[in-house]
C-alpha cells in the first residue's frame, strides 16, 4: 500500500536531539530515504550516520551505510533543498505543535509526530491550523507508520515487519508491535502498519485509515487495535458496518480498567460512564468484526476473519 509511505517518500526529521538521532539512524538502516534534518541554530552543518543495515530485515542483504544528512534552520529551507514530502517530528512537547505547523506551512503533505505530552490546547491550535491544508498529520504520541521493506517513519522495530496483505491500525504502539509480530509469525505480512496515537486530539483517525485500507487493492484484511476512552472505536464500528467490505478483526485494551483513572495514553480514560472497553467491543461485534479476547489472540482473530470472508 503506497497511500501513506513507500520507496519514493523523502523524509525530513525535525528535532535532531538524542531521540531524533537514534531513530533517524534506525530509519536509514531500514532503507528509508532520509533527506535532511531541521534543527534551528545548526543550519549549514551535516550529521553523519553510519553502520550496518540489514536491508529492511531481508536475510542475506546486509549492507554498510554512511550518510551525511544536511541540517537546516527551517523546514521551508529544507523542503526547497531536498524536495522532502514527509516529516517526522521528535521535537520536545513545548515546541512540537509549532513544529507541526511549520511543516504544514512549508507544504509537507505527510507529517508524523512522535512526541508525547504535547499540551491539549497546543494540539487544538495545530489541528485548527491544518484545516483546509493538503497535509495529513499522523499522531502525536504515536509510533508512526511503516510500509514493510519500503519506508519506516517512526520508532517501531523494523525487523518484525514483513510485506503482505493485512493492514494494521492502532491507538497503542506496543500493541501494534505485538500484533505485527504475531501476524509475521503466522505468515501474514502487512501492507501498512500505522499508529494513530492515543492523545485526545490527533490528526488521522481510525476511519481515515480504514477508508485507505478499503480502497487499497493489496490490503485483504485489517486489524484495528483500540483502547478505553473516547468514542473513536464506536465511530469506526459504524463506518465498518456501512462501508467496509473487507474482513476486520479487533482487540480493545482496558476491559478491567477502573472508571476515572487514566491508563497509559492521555485519552485512555473512562469518564462519565462512557468510553468503556465493553461498549467498544459490543459496537465492533455488531458491525461484524471478529474480536480477539486477549492480546495473544490478535493474529488468530485476523485468521478467523479472513477465513469467514474466504480470503484465507
Amino acid at each position: 500500500m503506497s497511500r501513506f509511505v513507500d520507496v519514493h517518500t523523502r523524509v525530513l526529521v525535525q528535532g535532531l536531539g538524542k531521540a531524533g538521532q537514534f531513530h533517524t539512524d534506525r530509519a536509514i538502516a531500514y532503507g528509508t530515504n532520509m533527506v535532511g534534518a531541521v534543527h534551528p541554530g545548526r543550519g549549514g552543518s551535516h550529521h553523519r550516520f553510519e553502520g550496518a543495515s540489514d536491508a529492511s530485515g531481508v536475510p542475506g542483504r546486509a549492507t554498510r551505510y554512511a550518510v551525511d544528512l544536511p541540517v537546516f534552520d527551517t523546514v521551508r529551507e529544507a523542503v526547497a533543498a531536498t524536495g522532502a514530502n514527509a516529516s517526522v517530528i521528535y521535537v520536545p512537547p513545548a515546541g512540537a505543535a509549532d513544529a507541526i505547523m511549520e511543516a504544514a506551512e512549508a507544504g509537507i503533505p505527510l507529517i508524523v509526530c512522535i512526541t508525547e505530552g504535547i499540551p491539549v490546547q497546543d494540539m487544538v491550535r495545530a489541528k485548527r491550523y491544518l484545516q483546509g491544508r493538503a497535509t495529513r498529520l499522523i499522531g502525536p504520541n504515536c509510533p508512526g507508520v511503516i510500509t514493510p521493506h519500503q519506508c519506516k517513519i517512526g520508532i517501531m522495530p523494523g525487523y518484525i515487519h514483513r510485506a503482505g496483505r493485512v493492514g494494521v491500525v492502532s491507538r497503542s504502539g506496543t500493541l501494534t508491535y505485538e500484533a505485527v509480530k504475531q501476524l509475521t509469525d503466522v505468515g501474514l505480512g502487512q501492507t501498512t502498519a500505522i499508529g494513530i496515537g492515543g492523545d485526545p486530539v490527533n490528526g488521522t483517525n481510525f476511519i481515515d485509515v480504514l477508508a485507505e485500507f478499503q480502497a487499497d487493492p493489496e490490503t485483504e484484511a485489517v486489524i484495528l487495535i483500540g483502547e478505553i476512552g473516547g468514542s473513536a472505536e464506536e465511530e469506526a464500528a459504524a463506518w465498518i458496518a456501512t462501508h467496509m467490505t473487507k474482513p476486520v478483526a479487533s482487540f480493545v485494551a482496558g476491559t478491567t480498567a477502573p472508571p476515572g483513572r487514566r491508563m497509559g495514553h492521555a485519552g485512555a480514560i473512562i469518564s462519565g460512564g462512557q468510553g468503556t472497553a465493553a461498549d467498544k467491543i459490543a459496537a465492533l461485534k455488531a458491525a461484524g468484526v471478529v474480536i480477539a479476547p486477549t492480546p495473544t489472540d490478535m493474529a488468530a482473530a485476523v485468521q478467523e476473519a479472513m477465513r469467514r470472508a474466504g480470503v484465507l
